[in-house]
């Protein structure tokens, strides 16, 4: 009961804060009650014969793991905006919207909001832009709403698993100890035939859809209205280029990370002057420079008059990254003293006191990381908890970690938009104008995925074994 009772109370807090505060939780509530409960897990601690240096000790120490990761979601940050200003991010969505087809919609939809997601690296942004754009196009097609929802959803949750760029994503990584880069690797064994299969099954609906009198307008203004502030052209993805050759170089994330934002200011300097001196709000010799370090800190803010647009682009900057920051840091403090009190390890004891194959474990990381989603109400706690909880039984089982954060982000990660009153499902709902459990059977990237993880455990297939280094590719050869 001492183990279970701060537990207890912050899953009730947390209930509370989406029920009062819905998908703005995150911002500061879901904190204040993180870091209450790790003020009633030291009490309940030090009821057990522990000092308060000793649970202060306990957040440190969980605090300290996260700085990593800390450095990564700044340095994300500062990509970000600096590849919006220098077109980077804008091509990529030109040219992903080119790929929309009609008579191909759902399957087009989930394509295009994969492309927007990995580029941007945030779900909730491409469903809250894009994803609006292409429910009123399905609107005005006669198709049915509910299925596109579920083709925005399905892509842009693929996107934002798969991205460097996602906070969520490096998290995993951070939360595991694990390098960002081989953790998307190993992501792509469930990953690839869970959005696979899911874009068979959109394809064919969308075979049966009437298209004959569709109409792209809205498209059409999108990509006019990028193409009015951006200059649109392949020398804008070169960042993007860069970076994936350092990744493949297999360099570290946080200089990779770095260096592709500061090409991104390189290139803005000179292929976006205008909208550099825009951003920097001045004409003088220094304001090129001005506008690209402002894109850093403080990320893009668009002039587009078409408000899809201005929404999409205006972000970024590593002052965006400090809720994120905050949260993590909130909810590494409320594990770090759980883990010295040793009531997490009692709490795992007792979840896993039937668990004998890795089947079984991988099973039970799944309903467990569901299960956070549905009772804490938000995904970085169903991604951070569980984390911490089921390193040491993989580790046990002589698994990598690797294939923790994978699990992690298999079921963590996706299956928080199938939850009404988790923060991902109340955002989908109330921005893209469907009931969650309207869209959830049609949101199949993020159904197909658990399962898929589930199978993987019970076949034994592609688990990396414990004691595998950097030579992933072998391992997986193996």
């Amino acid at each position: 009961m001492d183990a279970l009772i701060p537990l207890l109370i912050l899953i009730a807090l947390l209930s509370l804060s989406v029920y009062f505060f819905g998908a703005d939780s995150s911002y500061g509530p879901n904190q204040i009650a993180l870091l209450l409960c790790a003020g009633v897990a030291a009490l309940m601690g030090m009821k057990n014969g522990f000092t308060w240096k000793e649970m202060e000790g306990g957040m440190l120490h969980g605090m300290s793991l996260v700085f990593g990761a800390i450095l990564i979601l700044l340095a994300v940050g500062a990509l970000i905006g600096s590849w919006i200003l220098a077109g980077t991010v804008p091509s990529m969505i030109y040219y992903g919207v080119q790929m929309l087809s009609p008579q191909w919609f759902y399957a087009a939809s989930c394509i295009i909001c994969a492309i927007v997601g990995l580029s941007i690296g945030s779900s909730w942004t491409t469903a809250g832009t894009l994803g609006v754009a292409l429910m009123g196009i399905a609107a005005a097609l006669g198709l049915n709403p509910a299925i596109t929802a579920g083709a925005v959803i399905s892509g842009a949750y693929f996107g934002d698993k798969m991205s460097p760029l996602s906070d969520t994503t490096n998290v995993a990584a951070a939360v595991t100890s694990n390098d960002l880069f081989l953790h998307i690797r190993h992501m792509l064994w469930t990953t690839i035939p869970a959005f696979t299969i899911a874009l068979v099954v959109f394809a064919t609906i969308g075979l049966t859809a009437n298209t004959d009198h569709a109409s792209a307008d809205d498209i059409q203004k999108l990509l006019g209205s990028l193409q009015e502030e951006f200059s649109i052209s392949i020398v804008s993805m070169l960042p993007l280029a860069l970076l994936l050759f350092m990744a493949w170089r297999k360099i570290p994330a946080y200089p990779t990370l770095i260096i592709g934002a500061l090409v991104g200011c390189l290139i803005a300097m000179i292929f976006e002057p205008n909208a550099t001196r825009q951003l920097a709000g001045g004409e003088g010799p220094l304001s090129l420079l001005k506008g690209a370090w402002h894109s850093l800190f403080d990320g893009y803010k668009s002039t587009s008059s078409n408000e899809a647009v201005a929404a999409l682009l205006s972000k970024g900057g590593m002052s965006s990254m400090l809720n994120t920051i905050w949260l993590i840091i909130s909810a590494m403090g409320f594990g770090g003293v759980m883990e010295r009190a040793g009531f997490l390890e009692r709490i795992v004891n007792w979840a896993l006191s039937g668990v004998k194959t890795v089947g079984g474990l991988i099973t039970s990381t799944v309903l467990t990381c569901f299960g956070m989603n549905a009772a804490a109400g938000d995904q970085y706690m169903a991604i951070i908890i569980p984390g911490r909880m089921f390193r040491e039984a993989f580790e046990s089982k002589g698994l990598h970690g690797l294939n923790l954060s994978r699990t992690l982000e298999d079921s963590g990660t996706i299956t928080s938009v199938l939850i009404p009153w988790n923060t991902c499902g109340a955002y989908m709902s109330a921005t893209l104008g469907i009931a969650t459990f309207t869209y959830a059977p049609f949101a199949l990237f993020n159904i197909i995925c658990p399962l898929l993880a589930i199978a993987y455990g019970w076949l034994h297939f592609k688990q990396m074994p414990l004691g595998t280094q950097q030579a992933l590719p072998d391992a997986e050869k193996a």
